[in-house]
């Protein structure tokens, strides 16, 4: 019964005089059949699964019922049965070799349908419904969409190890990558810093693992870390949204985290960052500490892809390293796991076997791997090109930003490196993936300032991966398009502020005592900003009281008690130190800020500039010095003013947000 609802739908929409034009959503639809007029949705409904298909469907209307709450305000409630005027109607269908796992038919008419053969492309149909709902104020064109991805592996990488990302920010992200359908978050849990930042001394070289050790007390990054419950519950939300959470543990370089607890597996020829191979108690530990995530009936890593790392080894050690990386193959795929590497068998070539069968690459750079080869040698490839796709923030090389116009009207999945360009279709290319590796530890880079680089370069690579090349919307048009969509569904970590704002303090005068607070309706305001406030603080004051706090950020007076404004985000504090708020005096304050900095106004008059400011260091290795660029950025925090444990005192008057023309 359900597929002859949808098929009268179908014709109803085909058989119109006047057709409407393909909704506009990210990554566009592959087929549109335009209906006559539109349907508007109430803000209260229904939505309907059909009965037979509950067990599969229920979460997903669950998650549409609270993605419609917190997007557009609505109030909708799920039950089974057939489908009602203006409601929405979820349903399986039987397979379909084009639409296949990942596929969906989304249909507007009498009511809104979304019908698949799995589950998976229904969800994906409710991903284009929110889309289309928040960008027509509400409502549908009528007509059918027809929808599937080009490439079934659509990813993004976040350097975790020498950058803390906290679970928060990794639970938000599975919600954006999932609202553009990327269906792979991986996520590098150890790393190390550069040694040449750190006095040339491995001991001093910043390094972290995030994950929590039962077997290695001590192993465990004390700076930032997950618990075993914070990860596994952060894969099964990804297995609700359609995002497939990869856990990588990189080894056998890029292992200082592991040589710090354990110095004695550390290589004294190449590195303390090296495992050294031709140790026992490396293999030893390295089963160990496997075995630990993958092994139980309920193993920590639950999901169907691990990522051994295995790159950037000293060549001289090519035999050896081969071996390593064929020995830790085959054992992640005994606890029934796809097993994922880095691409680095073209740089140490040699004659030990490595397994393919079974085996993804991601395919990052042509000194390192040649898809080609790899290909032929039977290896699954994944497009992480290092040329097109890293994103290494304020580092100086690589990318800081994506070329976000290159990709999208040049770029495809194909395009394996700057030599060569796969055909549509190839066997083996399963997909993309971009990565943020934070390279510089250290430098100041806060989570949100990654996001601002990254939301961008999500949105053009969704649209180039599912829909592929659509030359009826020009970058222009898909660029206002990009920003005028939300991140996803209750998530705002770009701070945009929209429509008018009433603050607290900005049309009355606040004053408050060091222990209470003002709540208001703004949590923060994101690049570029311009926050304005007159203050007066009283003779006795809180050392650094907080002035405003919101979700990520704090701004302070009185820092250390020497009467400066600071901030504080991600670990890190910076102050302002040319100017000190006089006691018993009314003082305008001005603070501006965007990706680059953070700039102090006094009294009308520029006095301080937070931006630039460059560490060297000599690199001993290569004879040279390297520098480092410290980022000093705000996302002004706006949740509260004041505080109830260690708050400012004092009067604040005419508190306002100057909105920029690309709020």
């Amino acid at each position: 019964m359900k597929h002859l609802l949808t098929l009268c739908m179908l014709a109803l929409c085909l058989c119109a005089s006047a057709k409407e034009t393909c909704p506009k959503v990210i990554p566009a639809l592959q087929e549109w059949k335009g209906g006559s007029g539109k349907l508007a949705l109430p803000a209260e409904g229904s939505i309907v699964i059909a009965s037979a298909d509950e067990a599969a469907l229920k979460s997903v209307a669950d998650l549409l019922a609270q993605d419609l709450k917190d997007l557009l305000g609505w109030n909708y409630t799920v039950k089974t049965g057939k489908p009602e005027k203006n409601a929405i109607y979820l349903s399986l269908t039987k397979p379909d070799k084009q639409l296949g796992e990942e596929g969906y038919v989304l249909a507007a008419g009498r009511y809104a349908g979304i019908t698949a053969p799995a589950r998976q492309g229904v969800f994906w149909g409710t991903r284009s419904l929110l889309q289309i709902l928040y960008n027509e104020n509400g409502q549908l064109p009528k007509g059918v969409a027809r929808d599937w991805p080009q490439y079934p592996n659509r990813g993004f990488m976040l350097d975790v190890g020498r950058k803390f990302f906290t679970m928060d920010f990794l639970r938000q992200y599975v919600k954006i990558l999932s609202f553009y359908k990327l269906n792979e978050f991986q996520i590098h849990l150890n790393d190390n810093g550069f040694v040449q930042f750190f006095d040339n001394d491995w001991n001093k070289t910043y390094a972290a693992f995030r994950l929590e050790s039962e077997r290695f007390p001590g192993l465990t990054a004390k700076d930032g870390s997950y618990t075993k419950k914070e990860f596994t519950d952060l894969q099964r939300l990804g297995m609700e949204y359609g995002v497939n959470v990869i856990p990588e543990i990189d080894i056998p370089a890029h292992s200082l985290a592991f040589t710090h607890y354990k110095p004695e597996i550390g290589s004294d020829k190449y590195g303390m960052d090296h495992l050294d191979l031709y140790k026992e108690e490396t293999y030893r530990f390295v089963d160990s500490l496997l075995d630990e995530y993958l092994s139980g009936e309920e193993p920590v890593f639950m999901g169907p892809d691990v990522h051994i790392g295995t790159d950037e080894y000293n060549a001289k050690e090519a035999e050896k390293f081969r071996y390593f990386t064929d020995r830790y193959l085959k054992y992640v795929e005994k606890y029934g796991k796809n097993v994922r590497m880095w691409g680095a068998l073209r740089w140490l070539k040699g004659k030990t076997p490595v397994k393919a069968d079974n085996v993804t690459i991601n395919a990052w750079s042509y000194d390192w791997i040649d898809p080609n080869a790899s290909l032929k040698d039977g290896y699954k490839i994944i497009n992480t090109c290092d040329t097109y796709l890293y994103i290494v923030p304020a580092a100086g090389y690589y990318r800081d930003f994506l070329d976000i116009r290159w990709l999208y009207e040049t770029w495809r999945v194909g395009k394996v490196n700057s030599r060569e360009e796969l055909p549509e279709g190839t066997p083996g290319l399963l997909g993309g993936m971009f990565a943020v590796w934070n390279d510089h530890c250290g430098n100041g880079i806060s989570q949100q300032d990654v996001h601002f680089r990254t939301f961008p370069a999500a949105q053009v690579l969704a649209e180039k991966m599912w829909r592929g090349k659509n030359e009826a919307v020009s970058f222009e048009e898909f660029e206002a398009l990009c920003k005028q969509m939300p991140e996803a569904p209750g998530i705002n970590l770009l701070g945009r502020v929209q429509g008018e704002v009433v603050l607290p303090g900005q049309k009355e005068e606040l004053s408050l005592n060091g222990t209470d607070s003002v709540a208001t309706s703004l949590p923060e305001i994101g690049y570029p900003y311009a926050v304005e406030f007159e203050v007066n603080p009283d003779q006795e004051q809180n050392i650094s009281g907080i002035l405003f706090k919101g979700p990520h950020s704090t701004v302070y007076a009185n820092w250390e008690n020497k009467g400066n404004l600071a901030f504080s985000r991600d670990g890190y504090t910076f102050v302002f130190h040319a100017a000190i708020l006089p006691a018993g005096e009314w003082t305008k304050v001005r603070i501006e800020g965007d990706y680059k900095g953070t700039t102090l106004y006094i009294n009308g008059e520029k006095v301080e500039r937070l931006e630039g400011r460059i560490k060297q260091f000599y690199n001993y290795t290569h004879h040279r010095k390297d520098r480092m660029y410290v980022q000093e950025t705000l996302v002004f925090p706006m949740q509260q003013i004041g505080d109830v444990r260690n708050g400012f005192k004092g009067k604040l008057r005419n508190i306002n947000c100057v909105r920029h023309p690309s709020f």
